[in-house]
């Protein structure tokens, strides 16, 4: 399509040099240009597509980046991206050493602060906003732009709560779409509903009741009428609140009729929506579909299940559940610290609490889990989605680091399955009654590599660890799906070697099979831990300590995994790769210590 208006926009300064009546149009090559760029690389489609109007208006009236601009999670930061010096480079959106799907401060002066997980911009846009007062600049404006789904986090509330009693040069605009990945939740949600059309809600504002200055709601699509609001409030003293009703998929017929799908569609047809067939559909499930169909197989028989997600009930398939068994399955909304002490509440009344949150948004309710559920020894099981590298995501999102931030606490069982069966048999153990811990169970984002994983139930052994090869000099020991990456390296391995290698799926972190491993010590004169989570602290560390307490010092140990260094952006295969965990690398490792 025709693009000579944004082809002229390299930075917010050429910008604010178009006339007013010219913006409808840049505006309709802006959204043409994201969803022909998503539609071959692929990425986060609907959330920018519904803000394209609100980025053009903040950039055209606002006088960034010495105004200072911050949104909240950042999935709709691509036309943000395109308008402020990065059009020429947005095809390597989320690709190994492109450009961050999110805003980074160390990728543009533009992106103001680091973002990935909701609810965090109140706070830091209001430290933004103090820290000027501070200097004494009372000119600057400081803006805030978080969802609907976002704002009913806690840390947003606790933003909002403080900034209500400052004189902060605060503006926080509210992009009203009534959906994060999906739907929002809550009682918040209803109210933001109600405001829109009942004047008597209106009347009674939370906002304003908080001492915000309120205005809207507003069509935030109505760029004559979002850039005369922001105008305004410019000149407004304190701490302002914009509300602005978009629509999520603007400007995409498919991406609006299913905005949960085309919040990240994968490819897709960038002129008729569709989306491109997968090349294999006879492929296995993902690891999510697995948890999600035997939690509901096992809650039909089991009434005493229930489980609980935390914005997620897509991605972590817990809408199964929430489809056949509603009554028993909750979306608490982005509330991981809510969902952890919920579940230790209803696991004191006798139920069995399937809580699935992805790993790195666990990190945000680690004071609950040590609190409220272990310090307890409540039986909460922690189903841990997004285990390891994630890929495109990259920093804000791999689950790198829950081996390590969970194996140091009391009381704490964690499991990570080799395959789908482990994993279907780990949640079958846990529904059994017998589990006197808490015990987390981490998977990883993607597909599992067997078709036939609907299988009989078998009860795990708790606590043990099973030898996958035998070998009589060097020991592999993994943990999770990594395994498999273990395995294809050792069938690598020259013949005339290959009998001296052994591979033990560990199966348990904590408690670590210590009867096993004094086997393994005993049996070997070297060994090798893989795991797909940081060293530090980790698995390797376990035996490390194991090694140490029991003075196994003839035995070298070396430990492979995550170094000290947060891992970016890429494939998955490509991430793997450049931190040694592929199976050529893992090849190499053993190879070097048999030589």
């Amino acid at each position: 399509m025709e693009t000579a208006l944004l082809n002229s926009v390299y930075l917010p300064k050429d910008l604010r040099l178009l006339p007013q009546d010219k913006l409808p149009q840049l505006a309709k090559e802006l959204r043409q240009f994201i969803i022909d760029i998503v539609a071959v690389k692929e990425g986060h489609l609907g959330a920018s597509l519904g803000v394209v109007e609100l980025t053009i208006a903040l950039h055209y009236v606002f006088n960034t980046p010495e105004d200072l601009l911050v949104w909240d999670v950042g999935h709709q930061a691509y036309g943000h991206k395109i308008l402020t010096g990065r059009r020429d480079i947005f095809h390597t959106n989320r690709q190994l050493n492109g450009l961050s799907g999110f805003p980074n401060r160390s990728e543009s002066i533009y992106d103001t602060f680091g973002v990935g997980h909701a609810s965090t911009s109140i706070s830091a846009t209001l430290g933004m906003a103090i820290a000027s007062q501070l200097k004494g600049d009372f000119n600057k404006q400081h803006i805030a732009v978080i969802g609907d789904a976002s704002i009913a986090g806690g840390m947003a509330f606790e933003g909002l709560n403080h900034a209500g009693v400052t004189d902060a040069n605060l503006l926080i605009i509210l992009n009203d779409n009534t959906m994060g990945i999906d739907p929002s939740v809550g009682a918040l949600k209803n109210y933001l509903t109600n405001i829109k059309t009942d004047k008597r809600v209106r009347k009674h504002n939370i906002i304003e009741a908080l001492n915000f200055d309120y205005s809207g709601p507003i069509d935030g699509h109505d760029l004559n009428a979002v850039i005369a609001e922001l105008e305004r409030l410019k000149s407004v003293k304190g701490p302002k609140f914009l509300h602005v009703i978009t629509t999520k998929g603007k400007g995409l017929l498919n991406a609006e009729k299913d905005q949960i799908t085309y919040h990240a569609p994968g490819k897709f047809n960038n002129i008729t929506g569709e989306r491109l067939p997968a090349i294999n559909v006879n492929q296995p499930p993902k690891y999510q579909d697995v948890f999600g169909l035997t939690l509901v197989e096992l809650a039909k028989k089991n009434t005493s299940i229930i489980g609980i997600t935390a914005a997620m009930p897509t991605g972590t398939s817990l809408k199964y559940m929430l489809k056949e068994i509603p009554e028993r399955a909750f979306d608490v909304g982005i509330a991981e610290q809510h969902a952890v002490t919920l579940a230790a509440g209803m696991t004191t009344q006798g139920f069995n609490v399937f809580c699935a949150i992805y790993s790195s948004f666990l990190q945000r309710a680690y004071d609950q889990i040590i609190h409220d559920v272990a310090l307890q020894n409540l039986p909460v099981i922690f189903c841990i989605d997004r285990a390891g590298i994630v890929g495109e995501d990259g920093a804000t999102h791999h689950g790198v680091f829950d081996l390590a931030y969970l194996r140091l606490i009391p009381n704490l069982v964690i499991f990570a399955p080799l395959n789908a069966k482990d994993l279907r048999n780990i949640l079958y153990t846990a529904q059994l009654g017998d589990l006197k811990n808490p015990l987390a169970i981490r998977y990883p984002r993607g597909n599992c590599n067997t078709l036939n994983w609907q299988t009989d139930f078998e009860t795990i052994d708790m606590g043990k660890g099973v030898c996958l090869k035998e070998g009589n000099a060097l020991a592999v020991l993994s943990i999770g799906t990594v395994g498999a990456h273990v395995s294809q390296a050792i069938d690598t391995i020259p013949t005339h070697l290959n009998p001296k290698v052994a591979h033990y799926d560990m199966r348990f972190v904590k408690p670590l099979d210590t009867e096993l491993l004094d086997l393994i010590f005993k049996k070997h004169t070297a060994i090798i831990t893989v795991e797909d989570g940081v060293i530090k602290g980790g698995f390797g560390s376990a035996v490390l300590e194991f090694a140490n307490t029991h003075k196994k010092e003839a035995t070298k140990v070396t430990c492979l995994g995550v170094s000290d260094v947060f891992v970016h952006h890429g494939s998955v295969s490509e991430l793997y790769q450049q931190i040694g965990l592929d199976s050529v690398s893992i090849a190499g490792e053993i190879l070097k210590l048999l030589s």
